[in-house]
């Protein structure tokens, strides 16, 4: 079985003497080497999968993994194997533990609009950018694990300060809840470890063996979590590459990878740098421009692949004429080679870059699809289903139940929920409690006080049958009795309502396949109830096996949201200075230079995406704010090696003459492509 791996990646499966830290460069077979080591630990080891962790940092990589791991077992149970996301994990934690932390096992995941409101009526605000800045900074203050009285007593200004105190109140509203947010996933465990030392012996004992992926893009917390199931013994393989750690923003912090070698003497380090993606060129690029970074540790990638095709750097008029340009090279290029459209990606810095390409591909009927845009689960339909599960499994999930008992309108008017919000808030109380208060329902008429209980009482009988009776059939009867295909028909024409009705059924229909047992992986397959679905979906960011196959289309993608992926051939567009290395970066630049080493590691990841061919370019000019400004090829430009490549409309070019060669000939074989 480990005949298919090269000398490094064998060592890395089979090394089990203590800590190691695998050091695995774009495209040098990281996962093959964690399946490969979950494989060997099973059958050469003695492990039995259900002390072994796998963890991801998303969905998607979890199911791959899951599919690769099966395929290299054959057949074998994997019973109580754990693969999963940090959050996946960290729920599970949470679920068996809830009750030593005062949660009931039943509590509510919030999602980022969710939290958004809550923040809303704690600042009595609707400023958008208040609320990002704070939500932003209350999330990096949990993935730092630091609780609101550390944030207040470190707060070094007036707006920290105030974000502080908010911080306070916001958590204990999620008490209020019995709700945690997605932070909360990692944060929580930590804090149930450092204070019930039976639990964390529990979970040692569980999960003997840990791989963890993506190593470089851990925070605070996360590495907490890491180091405390591990504890003495060491037991874990960490993959990474410091050359991709490009999530800072969010509270990634690549020390994490120099913290293990000071918390763990023991760690052994393995590089892999045999790159199995792309060509030569293309990897000297990137070796290249990633060497002006300071470097934890020394590597360099190489293939066997080909020295390839020239790099090729282009100055664009404006951004109009660099998506024009991008979309005629590769039809020409496509049409030349051919190859496929979902061959190519366009991938840019920040999203508001897209937008003219969309309609330049839309011009020329080329099929593309983009990532970033709005997830299965951010859809209006869904929520709103979402909203009534919430509430069945916790119903005081207050945000759930002022979008259940509103959508579709049940006779709970806007003054009925003041009334009950005013309640409940003096009283302590969920909106669901307050409403069975004899206090409450003596202030409100006959009628409101009818509608309102009828509603309430339709959710305790959800919630008797949540646990007993297959979760499609409950779905099936909720759908009928509130009416929603009708509620959505009445709501918008009919194309739409059809549209989002078909999405209402299709998400039923996938929440009933998950209520089925099975047996293949112990942990997250097993056939669940209504009540732990719900807590499933409020994690899911994406619906699985909604796509079958992949579609031939042109990716467009920030490169952010690239990360692991490989196209054949990579259009990089906007490479400006203000844009990559964004603005902010290069203003900040004088006193904190590790943001522009981040931006010059979101450079390195856009290059090593490419397999075959790379064109790099930029705009002369560009508008902003309706304004026109001259702009700067981005400094990145002057750090690719001179010889792999070739600038074309660039004034600074000696070598302008040779491009216009390159170009008529390119042009010739076509033209001679067509004659045939």
């Amino acid at each position: 079985m480990l005949s298919t791996l090269n000398a490094p990646q064998r060592e890395a499966v089979k090394y089990l003497d203590g800590p190691l830290l695998v050091l695995a460069g774009a495209g040098s077979g990281k996962t093959r080497v964690i399946t490969q080591k979950i494989s060997y630990l099973i059958n050469e080891a003695g492990y039995s999968p259900k002390e072994i962790a796998a963890i991801t940092f998303t969905n998607k990589a979890a199911l791959e993994m899951q599919e690769r791991v099966a395929k290299l077992m054959q057949g074998k149970s994997l019973k109580g194997l754990t693969i999963a996301t940090f959050h996946s994990l960290g729920l599970q934690m949470l679920r068996a533990e809830a009750a030593l932390l005062g949660y009931k096992p039943q509590f509510s995941i919030l999602d980022s609009s969710d939290s958004f409101k809550i923040l809303s009526d704690v600042l009595a605000t609707t400023d958008k950018q208040l609320l990002r800045k704070t939500q932003w900074q209350i999330s990096n203050w949990k993935n730092a694990f630091i609780n609101p009285d550390q944030a207040r007593a470190q707060a070094d200004e007036d707006i920290t300060h105030a974000a502080a105190k908010v911080y306070q109140i916001y958590q204990q509203t999620l008490r209020a809840y019995q709700a945690v947010d997605f932070d909360d996933l990692i944060k929580l465990p930590v804090e149930l470890f450092e204070q019930h030392e039976s639990a964390l012996n529990k979970w040692q004992r569980k999960l003997q063996y840990l791989l963890i992926d993506e190593y470089q893009d851990t925070n605070a917390c996360q590495y907490k979590l890491v180091k405390m199931l591990t504890g003495l013994r060491g037991q874990f393989t960490a993959v990474g590459d410091d050359d991709q750690a490009i999530y800072g923003w969010r509270g990634a912090d690549v020390e994490n990878l120099r913290q293990l070698t000071h918390d763990f003497s023991k760690l052994k380090v393995i590089k892999l740098e045999q790159n199995y993606r792309s060509t030569v060129r293309i990897l000297r690029a990137a070796n290249h421009v990633i060497s002006n970074n300071p470097k934890l540790f020394e590597k360099k990638l190489w293939s066997e692949l080909g020295t390839g095709d020239l790099i090729q750097v282009t100055a664009a008029q404006s951004e109009e004429h660099e998506a024009e340009s991008v979309v005629m090279k590769l039809q020409a290029h496509k049409f030349e080679n051919r190859t496929y459209f979902k061959d190519y990606a366009i991938l840019y810095r920040g999203n508001h870059q897209a937008r003219v390409f969309e309609q330049h591909l839309r011009n020329h009927k080329i099929p593309y699809t983009i990532s970033g845009g709005q997830s299965f689960f951010d859809k209006a339909e869904i929520k709103d289903i979402i909203s009534y599960l919430r509430l069945i499994a916790n119903e005081d999930d207050d945000p759930a139940f002022i979008r259940a008992a509103t959508t579709p309108k049940k006779g709970i008017g806007n003054t009925t929920l003041e009334r009950l919000g005013e309640y409940a808030s003096a009283h302590q109380l969920s909106l669901f409690a307050a409403a069975f208060e004899g206090a409450f329902q003596s202030e409100i008429g006959h009628k409101q006080l009818e509608d309102l209980l009828n509603f309430c009482q339709y959710i305790n009988k959800l919630q008797d049958r949540a646990v007993r009776d297959p979760a499609g059939e409950v779905l099936n009867d909720l759908l009928t009795t509130i009416q929603y295909e009708a509620y959505l028909y009445d709501a918008e024409e009919s194309r739409a309502a059809e549209a989002k009705w078909s999405n209402v059924l299709d998400f039923i229909g996938w929440l009933t396949k998950k209520g089925e047992a099975n047996t293949e992986f112990g942990n997250e397959s097993d056939g669940k109830n209504l009540l732990e679905l719900t807590q499933m979906v409020s994690l899911m960011s994406m619906l699985e096996g909604r796509e079958n196959g992949e579609p031939d289309a042109v990716k467009l993608s920030t490169l952010h949201a690239a990360k692991g992926l490989e196209f054949g051939h990579v259009f990089l567009i906007g490479v400006e200075e203000g844009i990559l290395p964004h603005r902010e970066s290069v203003d900040l630049s004088a006193t904190d230079p590790t943001k522009i080493e981040e931006e010059r590691r979101l450079m390195y990841v856009g290059i090593t995406r490419a397999q075959k061919s790379l064109n790099i370019s930029w705009c002369k000019k560009r508008k902003r704010a309706g304004e026109v400004e001259m702009c700067e090829p981005s400094r990145f430009i002057a750090e690719l090696p001179k010889d792999d490549v070739r600038h074309f409309g660039n004034p600074f070019n000696k070598d302008e003459q040779a491009s216009k060669d390159y170009g008529k000939a390119k042009m010739a074989n076509i033209k001679a492509m067509f004659g045939k």
